[in-house]
């Protein structure tokens, strides 16, 4: 086994550095899975306890951490590594305690609190962990781990604009703060600012070692964009320090898939003309002042909007009788359509499904982003016009994979999130 060096040696070989220095380094030790494995014998064989148990939390061996963090002497680095773990464990609680002691043990403890605010978010505390960042305010000009910390806690209270802020305030404040860059980047990738979240990509991916998800995500913009040679180099730099990175196997898969597929021209082209009709405004149609006014006071604003409201919906509203009913139906048969049809075709496929897999309609209603995807699947699933767990289950795997850039990485993901629930996207008998 090669000997560890480089970041290693900063752990075993000298003082075990500062709380801040600890963070910067982590992403270090986990530069390659040469250099994982290096530093995980290393620790086996290290007879310093803080040490050891610092190099298996950083390498995701929770478990080994704890056992041998709890056996350091007591210092501030290892309640601080004792946070990690039992925050990486989702005991928030003991995780809060020992970042409080560290606090204590810290010359200046303000690292030990930004991630005690943190962890307060990920337990949905956000009054205490709004508290616990009150407390540093006086540090808005001088820390970008402050804005980031606020930036985060904004993003978890809905507050989506000021924490892209408090995002771009920390990168500008520190340059080098990649987890707030990564952080402003996937929010403009959430939120449609394509160019804004490639630029920032680009400038984590510019960074040694490789920052994998950055890298995983360009590679998801440039694929979108029809860029496969950009793509497949992201995901090939990732491979290269992760040969065994199963999310990345999976994408450069999709990657070739992507650059031969058929492209049905005459499927698009219908696809457009049903929609084209399904847009057309009620407006364009000669209809009678009352049919025309019950319309607009319903919010049917469309030929699409009518094919999801029943002849029922339309004569239970005030003064819209059997005359103005008659006159709409006469629009729709001219193109060959009905009234409710659109409820129809997915009340039934929804009525088949959810009987078969016996779900709630507590599981049923939840939103896509409930579900915590990724972006790529999230965009995949947008472009279907799925928005609910119920949309996703009367899918086929053949129906998301027809989608445009949709491979095997996002369906296994959106697989692995049905059977969470009990649930399987829908089969043909």
């Amino acid at each position: 086994m090669a000997s560890v060096t480089g970041a290693g040696k900063e752990l075993f070989e000298k003082e075990v550095p500062s709380a801040d220095a600890l963070k910067k380094l982590w992403p270090q030790l986990n530069a390659s899975e040469r250099m994982r494995l290096d530093v995980l014998d290393k620790a086996s064989r290290h007879k310093d306890p803080l040490a050891a148990g610092l190099a298996y939390l950083f390498c995701g061996q929770v478990n080994q951490a704890i056992e041998k963090l709890e056996q350091a002497s007591d210092c501030g680095q290892k309640h601080m590594g004792l946070g990690y773990a039992y925050r990486r464990k989702k005991h928030y609680e003991k995780a809060v305690s020992e970042f409080d002691k560290a606090a204590k043990k810290e010359s200046d403890g303000m690292t030990a609190a930004m991630e005690k605010a943190a962890t307060l978010c990920m337990a949905g505390d956000l009054t205490a962990a709004e508290k616990e960042l009150a407390a540093y305010g006086n540090f808005e000009n001088v820390s970008a781990e402050y804005h980031f910390q606020l930036g985060r806690l904004q993003d978890a209270q809905g507050q989506y604009e000021k924490a892209m802020q408090n995002y771009q305030t920390a990168v500008d404040l520190d340059p080098a703060h990649t987890e707030a860059r990564f952080a402003l980047a996937y929010a403009c990738d959430l939120r449609g600012d394509e160019e804004v979240a490639v630029e920032q990509y680009r400038l984590i991916v510019k960074e040694q070692p490789a920052h994998v998800n950055a890298l995983l995500n360009l590679a998801v913009l440039y694929e979108d964009r029809g860029e496969y040679e950009k793509a497949t180099r992201c995901v090939d730099r990732v491979l290269r320090s992760h040969p065994n990175h199963a999310k990345a196997i999976l994408f450069r898969k999709d990657i070739e898939s992507s650059k031969v597929m058929i492209y049905d021209e005459e499927r698009e082209k219908r696809r457009d003309r049903q929609n084209k009709i399904l847009e057309i405004p009620i407006s364009d149609f000669e209809l009678s002042v009352r049919s025309r006014n019950c319309l607009k006071k319903m919010n049917i604003d469309t030929i699409g909007d009518l094919l999801r409201t029943t002849e029922a919906d339309l004569l239970s509203y005030k003064n819209f009788g059997e005359t103005s009913l008659l006159e709409i139906k006469k629009i729709l048969d001219s193109k060959g359509l009905r009234l409710g049809m659109a409820l129809e075709d997915k009340n039934i496929a929804a009525a088949e499904t959810t009987a078969a897999q016996g779900a709630s309609q507590e599981i049923l209603s939840k939103t896509v982003d409930d579900l915590e995807m990724s972006v790529r699947a999230r965009r995949a699933l947008s472009r279907l016009g799925v928005k609910s767990v119920l949309d996703i289950i009367n899918k086929t795997e053949a129906e998301l994979l027809g989608c445009k850039n949709f491979g095997v990485t996002s369906l296994n993901e959106i697989k692995d999130k049905l059977s969470q629930f009990g649930l399987s996207l829908r089969t043909l008998e």
